[in-house]
């Protein structure tokens, strides 16, 4: 194992659980998590640094493009946690989101022979949205990218209302549904406008 992943866990054991002991000692018995965030797994983008979350505030799922596949018959990872947080925790909002320079959404947009990757290529086509894009578009390769992105979030959260657990909290209005990009380099976010269906500043 990489000697800074066992450091770290030495620091946590040492500084930062001690520290924090009452609230790890809460936790240790109750997981009312308050929102569900999809995001990439991409290891440059961590949800819960980026929305400044502590421990037991949100529960997370991470795939290869923040893709959710549409509800079907086949038991599957991603659709298990999600029916698990919201009929047994009931979290009130789901964020799906995307982000700059994704490898996924740069695969679609550009074209990109994944032979070599049968697993991934056969996950992005089937969860993913429409592809590719020609890197010839107005804005050039980052430009269609950046498109990608934007619309893989809008096919997600289609695909989100196609789960049970989802459609029946949303019938509720027991859930929101939120769609969010964040940019590496600049750290803003934009926000899914449901009714525009365009992409916003976050105030």
């Amino acid at each position: 194992m990489h000697p800074d992943l066992t450091d770290g866990v030495r620091r946590f054991r040492r500084d930062v659980h001690p520290a924090r002991a009452a609230l790890f000692e809460r936790l240790a018995s109750s997981h009312r998590p308050g929102a569900l965030f999809i995001g990439c797994s991409d290891a440059r983008v961590v949800p819960e640094l980026l929305t400044q979350s502590g421990p037991g505030e949100l529960f997370v799922i991470r795939t290869a493009g923040n893709l959710v596949p549409v509800y079907g018959p086949a038991p599957d990872a991603v659709s298990s946690s999600i029916e698990y947080a919201l009929a047994v925790l009931g979290v009130r909002d789901v964020i799906v989101c995307g982000h700059s320079g994704c490898g996924a959404m740069t695969a679609l947009a550009t074209g990109e022979d994944l032979t070599e990757l049968p697993a991934l290529d056969g996950w992005l086509h089937t969860a993913g949205p429409a592809g590719p894009r020609t890197a010839a578009s107005d804005g050039g390769a980052e430009a269609a990218v950046t498109a990608l992105v934007h619309d893989n979030v809008t096919v997600q959260l289609a695909h989100l209302a196609t789960h049970p657990s989802v459609a029946r909290a949303l019938a509720r209005d027991a859930v929101t549904l939120h769609g969010w990009t964040h940019d590496i380099r600049t750290g803003a976010v934009d926000v899914l406008d449901p009714r525009s269906g365009t992409f916003t500043p976050l105030a």
